[in-house]
């Protein structure tokens, strides 16, 4: 992914922001709501786009527009660096590249002694029983 064509390619859109915090609530724009089309970016591959796709596919919209929002400070400025890193790290995990799950083998050793265990408390609970005095 390319991260300065993906930065440019976001849409923003100041709103104002609800919650406490009175008469300058109602009149500035603080919240910042960004957009970003993965199906039409040019930033990403077609491999990275259905990967994006299959492993952020709940938060995006019908449209595979991914819809983020910051309204954590009073800065309109501020909210739209913290959307902008909050997208980039969505993105990471977005196309991470799980790795390859190789099967393996217990080693004899670690064989051997889980069976050693196994009868060392099978003897135990053996002689907790009842003797037989037939």
């Amino acid at each position: 992914m390319n991260k300065t064509i993906a930065v440019q390619e976001l849409d923003f859109k100041a709103v104002r922001s609800g919650g406490a915090g009175g008469q300058h609530v109602n009149k500035v724009s603080t919240k910042v709501e960004l957009s970003f089309d993965v199906k039409n970016s040019n930033a990403l591959s077609p491999n990275q786009k259905a990967r994006v796709i299959r492993q952020i596919n709940s938060k995006l919209t019908k449209d595979n527009v991914l819809n983020l929002s910051c309204d954590e400070t009073r800065s309109q400025h501020r909210n739209k660096d913290l959307a902008i890193k909050r997208f980039l790290e969505v993105m990471r995990i977005g196309l991470r590249v799980p790795k390859v799950r190789r099967k393996t083998k217990p080693k004899r050793s670690a064989i051997e002694k889980r069976l050693k265990s196994k009868k060392k408390n099978a003897e135990k609970k053996a002689r907790r029983q009842r003797p037989d005095l037939r």
